[in-house]
């Protein structure tokens, strides 16, 4: 199973690490949900991915 972590960046830094151990990555109208197997979904409102790093593991998203 591959899990990874997620980041919100903000003017091209990484400042906000927003989950760990991230099994499902959702894009809806209002942002980004992010879910883990033992955790709550968390909305990451207003938020688009900008890139994901497979080998390094971590999905970034940004603000829209």
């Amino acid at each position: 199973m591959c899990q990874i972590s997620v980041v919100l960046e903000h003017e091209g830094q990484e400042s906000e690490k927003i989950m760990d151990g991230v099994s499902k990555l959702e894009v809806t109208a209002d942002g980004v949900l992010v879910s883990t197997l033992f955790e709550e979904p968390k909305l990451v409102a207003g938020a688009r991915i900008l890139k994901i790093d497979f080998l390094g593991g971590i999905a970034t998203l940004s603000p829209k």
